[in-house]
């Protein structure tokens, strides 16, 4: 990401209020549903199931901005998704209302447990860890990716927009090294330049499958990708297919291997 242009103590304050208002727009969603049992498109869980995750890992997240050792699985996307099966079949509660409230409220106590503390200061993350303000881009993310699926499960309107996902790059830029898919990127070597419309740039470095990512424009960049906002937050997380977002005009590349930008999301593994 491009060093900011407002004072780091904006960029904490807008990664907080980001926190609240997705939490609110997801709960918004939910609050007037009387039946959670719809199936989330493309996934395993119900909205019910989801509802409750979001609220389980917001009341978790605030506990660790505010102090608490939780463990939560060990950073791996295997271990995660055991820990997030067996925190569901610990909490039954799939009402609506319920889970609309918890979700706000949670989010809104993690967001006061990091008012007062250093943007700086480190946290033990279920990824690892991570400075305040990565977390809180942390958060963020989580919620957008689970809230838009509720969303599409609804049909009604998404609330990932260009802002947020700016918000979200602390968080993902920080994270792609845990992430990466030891089979496709296996002995993978080459230079990304990804631009974000309008918006920020920043450098993915393979060297024989291992990755190192730094803010600003590559130096000699193998393959360019420039990525409308919302449609790289959906990439990241995928929720969206590379070859359509491609055929969409959603994705540009150019450069010495533009063919690269096809399998550039295949290299690294959503937890």
């Amino acid at each position: 990401m491009t060093p900011p242009l407002v004072p780091l103590d904006s960029v904490h304050t807008a990664l907080l209020d980001a926190v609240v208002g997705a939490a609110e727009d997801t709960a918004a969603l939910l609050r007037d549903l009387p039946d959670t049992g719809a199936p989330i498109p493309g996934a395993q869980w119900t909205v019910g199931e989801a509802a409750a995750h979001l609220a389980l890992v917001n009341e978790l997240m605030a506990d660790l901005a505010a102090g608490g050792q939780q463990t939560y699985g060990d950073g791996t996307p295997g271990s995660l998704a055991a820990a997030n099966e067996v925190a569901l079949a610990a909490f039954p509660e799939r009402n609506a209302a319920v889970l609309a409230e918890a979700i706000v409220r949670h989010a809104r106590a993690f967001t006061e447990a990091c008012a007062d503390r250093a943007a700086s200061e480190p946290v033990l993350t279920p990824l690892g860890p991570m400075d305040l303000d990565t977390f809180a881009s942390y958060l963020l993310t989580h919620i957008l990716g689970h809230g838009y699926d509720l969303a599409v499960a609804l049909r009604r309107p998404h609330m990932v927009d260009r802002h947020r996902v700016e918000l979200t790059l602390p968080f993902l830029m920080a994270v792609m090294p845990r992430v990466l898919d030891a089979r496709t990127s296996a002995g993978h070597t080459a230079c990304y330049d990804l631009r974000l419309r309008g918006g920020s740039r920043f450098t993915v470095t393979f060297r024989d499958g291992a990755v190192e990512v730094s803010p600003g424009p590559a130096a000699r960049p193998d393959c360019t990708i420039l990525t409308e906002p919302v449609a790289f937050l959906l990439l990241a997380l995928g929720r969206c297919n590379p070859l359509a977002a491609l055929a969409r005009g959603k994705v540009l590349a150019w450069g010495r291997r533009p063919w690269l930008a096809l399998g550039f999301p295949l290299l690294f593994k959503a937890p």
